[in-house]
């Protein structure tokens, strides 16, 4: 029998666009090969070229660059996340990661500094376990 997940009434979530997920402090937004020849054809260039500018490699994973404001290289404070469509699927699962929101207190702590979670659109308990199966952080 499975166990019934502390989010079984599902979570709400709208993504307000506020850019706290992509800006501030250094992180990794880890990307794959896949994630990487999308992400070129969205920056017009070829999977070696987005690598040589985009990219770097920490503890033998691949990570997007930040900016010299720690923000991740394709955030723009003024349009937002330049990739948008071909975002990798760290950002496409947001919030629901397992530190995020495997716990109702990491929930908690998210709704703190992520004004859409908590509001929005009701996301099912299913959705938010198959993001959480996604990416392992």
């Amino acid at each position: 029998m499975a166990t019934e997940k502390w989010y079984a009434s599902g979570l709400r979530f709208e993504c307000t666009m506020c850019g706290h997920c992509c800006t501030g402090t250094p992180g990794h937004v880890w990307v794959t090969d896949r994630e990487i020849a999308e992400l070129a054809v969205a920056k017009g260039v070829t999977p070696e070229q987005f690598t040589q500018m985009y990219t770097r490699q920490v503890s033998g994973r691949i990570t997007l660059r930040d900016n010299v404001a720690g923000d991740c290289v394709f955030y723009d404070r003024t349009r937002g996340c330049t990739v948008y469509v071909a975002r990798p699927d760290q950002c496409r699962t947001w919030p629901f990661w397992e530190s995020t929101a495997g716990t109702p207190d990491a929930w908690k702590r998210t709704q703190t500094t992520c004004p859409g979670s908590g509001h929005g659109e009701l996301i099912p308990a299913e959705e938010i376990t198959r993001r959480m199966k996604v990416i392992k952080l």
